[in-house]
């Protein structure tokens, strides 16, 4: 297919939407019994890898909570807030409108059952609350690059109301608790309230047209549990310190309140009201801009949109643009990253954030490999990856089949030449290219180079040395991605032979009994039943009879597929484990061994298409279009237990929704060109201008 008309340059900087429509182009409502559920979350980032995380009904459960702001960005994360502190009173009493939750289902405030319900506007959450006659509204958005988490509240009253507000204050590394109360001194200056501890937060008031009375601080240690860290057998309680810092006078008809917290010196956000505003707008431009790059206009790729834009983060150091893989404790991952490109970026029509990601790995390239993940502490990074690299070059390709930026693939296929000439000759790890079938061979005893990979403490739960199947069908990709571009370019390939060598020993692979998830070091397959071979298949270069590609099918059809992603390992494996949960190292064991992850079914679905099956490809998607709102709210998680489904891992995975929208985006294109109506004429298909991913 044609690659779509430029409406930009390389050097033009960032595409801009046209004006958005009014209003929110997605808008998701939860009523009071949905609302009050802590188990529904809801992320807010800054675009700098600072993020604030809470459920939808306020509650705190997870030691990443409030505020967490990134220090070295988009590292070195520093937590300042737990939850707001909220009282609303009437000349009958007074309401904590806030909830914390003291021990598993014991909560302190009334803010769980005042809920009224909850609203998600492009994923910018508002929770209602009514209370003896008086509603209170409270909006919550993170303005990008202002450091900062905002509370604005609407308040509908017959008669003078009062307002306290406040906060329950932390001050530690995002990954830590506190086990007493934290040394913090706090001082008032006007309309701000300034926290001080190792960190700095600084509070602001914003109320026109009320009479607002500063209190004296009088902090308290207040107790929180957090259930999610219970869950995952990590530290689930800490002490928080809690100040009242300010009383609103409100008049009869209510009023509105702006609370800004804000990390450290330099952040600001002047104007709240407006700062909510551009956000929403610049939300429903994202939105805006899907709809027109895919053709597909819907609320899936709108929501998926929205959602896309929580992991697209500058860093520093190496500057450019980068992916957080998950929230919320993951950092910016390479081979994350360059297999969520396509849907956070190229089907968001977010190009110019594309070419700057590329550059960013591109240029962090060591001996031919590209960064497992940049250390926390932004001194370097770790390129024990062999798929990392690989996936890079089938982003590159990908990018400039949609974007027609040639000058950057011929700045860029240097460097892809010299990745794969590392490749060939051997690179770290035990990564090389075997000269006798040109497939590449990886790992050494004690290291994990693959997605499917985990060690505890000297255990590799799943040892795969020697050539995995889906390196090889990356191996395959990189090497015919190097052919495309040449040509693209009016130069010849350079690997040609190389990959007709390697095309023709992946044949080893299918032994006509079943696949081989590995051949080992030594030549003899290891027949696991897990999704990898999708994962080969898929890609552009992987050659296979039919009778073999027909036989992954069915092999994931009835072993692995679930409502919600692949299996990692078959259910009938004697080595399968069905519960992800618990402490950390029964997690790890459990991570590939039967886990279900859906980034995979997104290759699954594009064999389904490639035969034709375009219901049972939208079919395998609809238990994860429904997922969006079932956990980390608008987002897909990182993973699934293999029996019960449970979701686990990071509620908001970067892969999860890159694949699920590049899956609906051709499920939707295909039921198109088909004429499908198998959704319910929910969607309006406008002809794609863009090439297929």
């Amino acid at each position: 297919m044609a690659a779509p008309p430029l409406s930009w340059s390389p050097s033009s900087g960032p595409l801009v939407p046209e004006p958005p429509s009014p209003g929110p182009a997605v808008t998701r409502r939860f009523g009071p019994v949905q609302s009050r559920n802590p188990e529904l979350e809801v992320l807010l980032t800054d675009g700098q890898g600072g993020f604030s995380l809470g459920s939808l009904a306020g509650v705190p459960t997870r030691c990443y909570s409030a505020l967490n702001i990134s220090r070295r960005p988009p590292v070195q994360r520093w937590a300042h807030l737990a939850a707001p502190l909220e009282r609303l009173g009437t000349g009958s009493g007074e309401a904590s409108l806030h909830a914390l939750e003291l021990a598993p289902g014991v909560f302190e405030g009334q803010g769980l059952d005042l809920l009224a319900g909850a609203t998600l506007r492009d994923l910018l959450p508002e929770r209602e609350q009514w209370w003896r006659g008086v509603r209170v509204r409270r909006q919550t958005v993170m303005p990008r690059g202002s450091d900062s988490v905002v509370y604005l509240y609407d308040l509908e009253a017959q008669a003078p109301v009062t307002l306290t507000l406040g906060g329950f204050f932390v001050d530690r590394d995002m990954h830590g608790v506190h086990l007493g109360t934290p040394p913090l001194r706090l001082s008032q200056e006007g309309a701000e309230v300034r926290v001080q501890g190792k960190g700095l937060t600084r509070v602001r008031i914003h109320a026109p047209g009320a009479q607002v009375e500063p209190l004296a601080p009088e902090p308290f240690a207040q107790r929180v549990y957090y259930r999610h860290d219970a869950a995952r057998g990590e530290a689930d309680s800490e002490v928080t310190l809690g100040a009242s810092l300010w009383r609103v006078h409100l008049p009869a008809g209510g009023g509105r309140v702006a609370l800004v917290f804000t990390a450290g010196e330099t952040g600001n956000v002047p104007d709240p009201w407006a700062a909510a505003q551009a956000e929403a707008a610049r939300r429903r431009g994202h939105a805006e801009q899907a709809w027109a790059t895919t053709g597909v206009r819907d609320e899936v790729v709108a929501t998926l949109a929205v959602a896309a834009d929580a992991y697209l983060v500058r860093r520093t150091t190496p500057a450019g643009v980068t992916v957080i893989a998950g929230y919320p404790w993951f950092a910016d991952w390479g081979r994350d990253a360059m297999i969520a490109l396509t849907g956070l970026t190229l089907l968001t029509g977010r190009h110019a954030e594309a070419r700057d990601l590329l550059g960013t790995f591109l240029g962090a390239l060591r001996r031919g490999l590209t960064p497992n993940n940049f250390h926390e502490d932004g001194q370097g990074a770790g390129h024990n990856t062999v798929d990392g690299a690989l996936w890079l070059a089938v982003a590159l390709e990908r990018y400039v089949a949609y974007t027609s930026d040639l000058a950057l693939a011929r700045q860029a296929l240097p460097r892809l030449r010299e990745l794969l000439d590392w490749h060939v000759r051997g690179t770290d790890h035990g990564i090389r290219m075997d000269p006798r079938d040109g497939l590449m061979l990886a790992g050494e005893p004690g290291v994990q180079l693959t997605w499917m990979d985990v060690k505890i403490g000297d255990w590799v739960v799943t040892p795969r040395h020697g050539k995995p199947v889906e390196i090889q069908g990356l191996w395959l990709a990189a090497l015919g991605a190097e052919g495309r571009l040449a040509r693209l370019l009016g130069e010849p390939a350079v690997y040609a032979d190389r990959l007709a060598q390697a095309q023709t020993s992946f044949a080893a692979f299918w032994t006509g009994e079943g696949w081989a998830d590995v051949l080992r070091p030594d030549g003899t397959p290891d027949l696991s039943t897990r999704p990898n071979v999708a994962l080969a298949l898929a890609l552009p270069d992987t050659s296979a009879p039919p009778d073999a590609r027909g036989a992954a099918v069915e092999m994931i059809r009835s072993e692995l597929l679930t409502p919600l992603g692949l299996h990692t390992l078959s259910p009938l494996d004697p080595r399968f484990r069905g519960n992800y949960g618990g402490p950390q190292v029964q997690r790890d064991a459990a991570y590939h061994q039967g886990t279900v992850w859906p980034w995979p079914l997104a290759s699954y679905v594009d064999l389904l298409l490639a035969q034709g099956n375009v219901h049972e490809a939208r079919t395998a998607l609809r238990g994860l279009e429904g997922h969006l709102w079932e956990a980390g709210l608008g987002h897909v998680s990182e993973v699934f237990s293999g029996r019960g489904l449970r979701a686990g891992g990071c509620p908001f995975q970067a892969w999860s929704v890159s694949e699920v929208l590049r899956a609906h985006v051709q499920v939707a294109r295909a039921e198109a060109d088909s004429g499908v109506t198998s959704r319910g004429g929910d969607v309006d298909h406008t002809p794609p201008s863009t090439p297929d991913p």
